[in-house]
């Protein structure tokens, strides 16, 4: 399984934002230059969270994003589902049906096919995994320091 760039971008954004804490939206030049991302790429991905709830937005010059929940409402699922989408990763197209030219016997496939089972047992624990751990738990794990280390970076970028 291969989950997409955005799913980093859109996570560290939300801690970047959090740690900010500001009223006034962070425009995504500022987000993309700060991680050295292409802005309309990165803007996609925000645009998904914004969708999803997880962040808002403000339009204009003097717009851009603030998280839209408290971190502790803001699961690492959240922000997966936001950016991938909601659809299994792994998919059953039943092909143990074709097999031997098709001459299968129907009685043979009442039960469940048992690697389509286990993908999605897999899956089901990935996501819970995923759905017990927030962005405020990120915030509580990071390095000592690094909120302020943020916040006084991003003064020197806006000041």
């Amino acid at each position: 399984m291969r989950m997409g760039e955005g799913v980093e971008w859109g996570l560290h954004c939300c801690l970047t934002l959090a740690w900010l804490d500001s009223d006034q939206p962070v425009p995504t030049a500022r987000l993309a230059a700060w991680f050295d991302l292409p802005p309309a790429y990165l803007t996609k991905r925000l645009q998904a969270l914004v969708r999803a709830g997880i962040l808002s937005s403000t339009p204009g010059s003097k717009g851009g994003f603030r998280l839209g929940r408290q971190p502790e409402k803001i699961t690492l699922m959240d922000v997966v589902t936001a950016i991938e989408g909601p659809d299994d990763v792994f998919r059953c197209t039943e092909i143990r049906q074709r097999a031997d030219g098709g001459g299968a016997i129907a009685r043979e496939f009442r039960q469940p096919c048992g690697i389509a089972t286990a993908m999605r047992k897999a899956e089901l624990a990935w996501r819970r995994e995923l759905a017990g751990l927030r962005v405020a738990d990120l915030l509580a794990a990071a390095p000592g320091g690094a909120a302020d280390r943020t916040r006084r970076h991003y003064a020197r970028m806006t000041g």
